[in-house]
């Protein structure tokens, strides 16, 4: 570990390069934040407050390839040539949980990653958790930084949202527990168009536990099956699986219409028809997160009640208007195809379907079928459909291109009638036209709560 007065180099001055440059100040090191972009107003009156120096619009390499160790943003890839400069010069470079991790202080991490899930999970995981356990906050790639909190709170305990590009840069960073809810192709643009790269960053989560650790994750996903079966000499953490589709003797399973989990001959159940969240992957979501909590040993009472009191997450299938029978879902956290696969999977109703944003090297066929069964009218506002209006366009008679939504959401009310749902679940990211994907979730929704 370094010294107080060390020279720490942040690059990227958003949510957790800030948040690690705050820490960093506070414990005594000598700091300096680089972003080759604009630094965001909010961002930068934060380390103005903090007497942090930085710089934007560029980096200086002088002033970067001398530091001690970099924190890099997780937009960053391995592969940029600053970074590979950095390595070559034998400077490490880590990602700001592994920064927020060394400095906890008697606190537990519970990590939670996934190619879809991982938001609900954690949320609910730290609604049921904060029920019991009042210092227990909720960071990291879900919007508050890691490391800002712990600078404020060391003691307090985490449950964590982490991406691959999170894991990417840990070196010492062990969650006590730590949950894998899906694995299936996502930003391969970061990982040389390999899954099986992919794979192993995601597989990262469990590279530090020991015995005393436990690792959650879904036995019906066939690829986290094979890395399991095949690591099992590695993974030192107590397996501990869920599953929809099979009755295992220790997790979490369905019994007829009843959610159980038995770990440690102790038992938990609870009816589905109370989980308030619906489709199969938010039952997957409340495995996971109910798992959570028994190894915690929460009341069962209050994890039912916290789990029938939780109403979702902003951007997630989240039902926000309904007009003249129509309803509207802002899934606009569908930033690929697996999770735009679950939206459609659990929506009942027939689907004006609004998709399209960056590709990342997206395969739609597996949304086939159920394109055939419920979409009645694709409208898209990427910037290059071709491979959406390639894929459906033998499938679906009207798909459309618009380039607002303002003009969307006018052409989906005409294509609507009562009993059906206008659905934004994009398949892509969404920087083409958008910050993110909470402004082009918003963006959507002021639009449609106008039509009132």
């Amino acid at each position: 570990m370094l010294s107080p007065g060390s020279y720490i180099v942040v690059l990227g001055a958003g949510e957790s390069g800030v948040g690690a440059a705050m820490l960093a100040k506070k414990k005594g090191f000598k700091v300096f934040v680089s972003d080759r972009s604009n630094i965001a107003s909010k961002y930068k009156k934060q380390l103005l407050e903090c007497s942090i120096v930085f710089e934007e619009g560029t980096h200086t390499l002088d002033k970067i390839l001398h530091a001690d160790l970099v924190i890099k943003s997780p937009g960053i890839p391995d592969k940029a040539p600053l970074i590979q400069e950095l390595l070559n010069n034998g400077v490490s470079v880590i990602s700001e949980i592994e920064w927020g991790y060394y400095f906890l202080e008697g606190g537990e991490v519970i990590a939670i990653t996934g190619t879809n899930g991982k938001t609900t999970t954690a949320t609910l995981t730290h609604h049921i958790l904060k029920s019991a356990h009042s210092n227990t906050l909720l960071a990291g790639n879900i919007g508050d930084s890691f490391a800002a909190a712990v600078a404020e709170q060391p003691t307090a305990s985490y449950v964590l949202e982490v991406s691959s590009f999170q894991l990417d840069g840990i070196d010492q960073f062990r969650p006590h527990i730590s949950v894998l809810t899906n694995i299936t192709p996502d930003h391969l643009d970061r990982y040389d168009y390999s899954f099986e790269n992919y794979i192993g960053s995601k597989m990262r989560i469990v590279k530090n536990q020991t015995a005393e650790d436990f690792f959650i994750y879904d036995a019906d996903d066939v690829v986290i099956a094979k890395e399991v079966e095949g690591r099992l000499g590695e993974i030192a953490a107590r397996l501990i699986p869920f599953s929809c589709e099979k009755k295992l003797n220790e997790g979490a399973f369905l019994e007829g219409d009843l959610l159980k989990i038995i770990i440690d001959n102790q038992t938990f159940t609870m009816e589905t028809s109370k989980i308030p969240i619906q489709g199969k992957h938010n039952l997957k979501n409340t495995m996971a997160a109910s798992t959570v909590a028994m190894i915690k040993n929460i009341r069962r009472e209050a994890i039912k009640q916290s789990i029938e009191g939780f109403t979702g997450v902003a951007h997630r299938m989240e039902v926000f208007e309904e007009f003249s029978g129509v309803r509207f879902i802002n899934d606009s956290k569908a930033t690929n195809v697996n999770a735009t696969y679950f939206a459609l999977e659990s929506v009942k109703r027939p689907v004006i379907w609004i998709a399209g944003g960056v590709d990342k090297g997206n395969d739609y066929s597996a949304l086939m079928p159920l394109v055939r069964e419920k979409v009645k009218a694709i409208l898209c506002i990427g910037v290059d459909n071709q491979k959406i209006i390639d894929t459906f366009g033998k499938v679906v008679s009207e798909i459309h291109e618009l380039s607002t939504f303002e003009d969307t959401v006018a052409l989906a009310m005409r294509f609507a009638e009562r009993g059906d749902t206008v659905m934004l679940s994009p398949a892509c990211a969404s920087f083409d036209r958008f910050k993110n994907y909470e402004d082009r979730g918003e963006q959507f929704k002021k639009v449609v709560r106008s039509l009132d």
